[in-house]
């Protein structure tokens, strides 16, 4: 799940983005509106933790800009506000804001508000439960399942069954399976990933014939009718 925080304090933002992306979320800062605007033209998170008192435009004004536009209305958002600040909180709640964080706060505090409000947006639950005909992994659980029996997996081979259910018939090269589950700076051997693949599919039964090679790039999952 991606969490943007737009937070002008370099301080915060750091602390922020680093706790998100330590309790599993894909989190990225930026540190006001324009360079935020400029992100959202591409790609769009899954929730928006937005500080009100921005340089340049600030968050009241970004929030009704996110609730007009048809891309971005759906978006769910976090307001920080200042501590005594009653009408921004009020202001914000009333434009569309999800929930609220009074500064100072604490960061489990900020963890726990957005996985409230992703529940209650009906975003994380959906996230978390990957499923393929009999195969199921519920990512907060963190366990898998074949027609309801209990598959032991390593974390590795956990987390690439996790990439190929996020994204389904999409072929991934073993450099980025290197990348993605192993992390950019590892240095290996492509035996490897092959070598994982291989116990994966066995732990997986029948299910594990859903992981495909594809000749000359690598593997991809492929769910079967």
């Amino acid at each position: 799940m991606k969490v943007w925080c737009v937070e002008d304090d370099a301080g915060i933002r750091d602390i922020e983005v680093y706790t998100l992306n330590s309790t599993d979320f894909e989190a990225e800062g930026f540190s006001d509106a324009k360079a935020f605007r400029s992100a959202l033209s591409g790609d769009k998170p899954d929730l928006i933790i937005l500080d009100i008192m921005l340089p340049g435009e600030n968050g009241v004004e970004l929030l009704k800009f996110l609730k007009s536009s048809p891309d971005t209305c759906k978006i769910p958002v976090i307001m920080a506000t200042a501590k005594g600040m009653e009408y921004d909180k009020v202001q914000s709640l009333d434009l569309g804001a999800d929930d609220y964080l009074v500064k100072p706060f604490g960061m489990m505090e900020m963890v726990s508000r957005v996985k409230a409000v992703l529940r209650r947006c009906n975003v994380l639950e959906k996230e978390h439960l990957l499923k393929a005909g009999r195969l199921e992994v519920n990512l907060d659980e963190h366990t898998v399942t074949v027609d309801n029996e209990r598959v032991q997996l390593t974390l590795k081979e956990f987390e690439l069954l996790r990439l190929f259910l996020s994204h389904p018939g999409i072929a991934f090269t073993r450099d980025q399976l290197f990348s993605d589950v192993w992390g950019a700076d590892y240095v290996g051997e492509t035996r490897t990933v092959d070598m994982h693949i291989r116990t994966l599919r066995v732990k997986l039964g029948d299910c594990g014939k859903m992981i495909e090679t594809v000749r000359g790039i690598g593997y991809r999952l492929e769910v079967k009718p």
